[in-house]
């Protein structure tokens, strides 16, 4: 079983995106108070899958394969996603930051998946503080409108967990959110995303995510309530080169076997 344990170490060979994830931690660090910059392994080519369960009767639906691209920039880490089953999701590109936070990635509209570009990062994650909480609005861009979208996110620290899945045990800050997509209209209201999310600092992603939605629309004079896919994403794969047994020792990942 593998364990991986919170780092503040980047290593690696790939040195132009190691570079940049250097100098986003550092900028991230200073300009977010909860920021969580501790990713140990990252570099172009890197690939994390995912199992897709559909949450209200267990069946897996398919498997996301997230690979670091070497298109990578100052902006943050660029990550292809491709399912194994086309017919479940079509490629497409997410973009967050080195600790976490989200710059591009897609969010349920009234059960649709809609790709958003967010402006500031929408924070997503935090530091390990339980009881934590922030509620933050930022902007967020749909591609095809002109208008950009209110989006804000609450969220809430949960506590730490250690948590087992197929791709070994890791060391996780456990949070609740929920998102507002600012994508009220035609009869019905802002869609509301509920998140549980087990983020892995070491890794700098979630290892586990539940995601519900729901909205209300008006019909026959009244409104009634909608709900759209109970997603569960876990991780089932991750870099070869990603330690199976680490420690940390002052503020350093320390590889015990491999």
């Amino acid at each position: 079983m593998n364990r991986y344990l919170c780092s503040g170490l980047l290593t690696g060979n790939a040195g132009g995106v190691f570079a940049i994830i250097a100098a986003l931690c550092s900028f991230f660090s200073f300009s977010f108070s909860f920021s969580v910059c501790n990713p140990a392994v990252a570099a172009a080519g890197d690939a994390y899958v995912y199992r897709l369960v559909n949450g209200y009767n267990g069946e897996t639906v398919a498997h996301l394969r997230h690979e670091i691209s070497d298109a990578s920039t100052a902006q943050g880490l660029v990550m292809s996603v491709t399912a194994d089953r086309p017919s479940v999701t079509l490629p497409r590109t997410e973009m967050l930051t080195p600790d976490g936070q989200w710059l591009r990635r897609p969010l349920d509209n009234h059960g649709l998946a809609t790709d958003y570009e967010f402006t500031p990062a929408l924070p997503a994650v935090a530091a390990p503080a339980k009881g934590k909480t922030w509620s933050v609005r930022v902007t967020g861009r749909v591609n095809g409108e002109a208008k950009a979208r209110s989006v804000r996110i609450d969220g809430e620290v949960l506590g730490n967990e250690l948590i087992r899945l197929a791709a070994g045990e890791f060391d996780t800050v456990k949070i609740r959110r929920f998102i507002y997509p600012g994508d009220a209209g035609d009869f019905k209201t802002e869609t509301r995303i509920a998140e549980i999310d087990w983020y892995a600092p070491t890794l700098g992603r979630s290892v586990r995510t539940e995601t519900r939605s729901s909205w209300q629309q008006l019909c026959s004079r009244r409104h009634c309530t909608y709900h759209g896919d109970w997603h569960v994403l876990e991780l089932t794969e991750v870099p070869n080169k990603v330690p199976k047994t680490a420690s940390v020792q002052d503020g350093k990942v320390i590889n015990t076997a491999h």
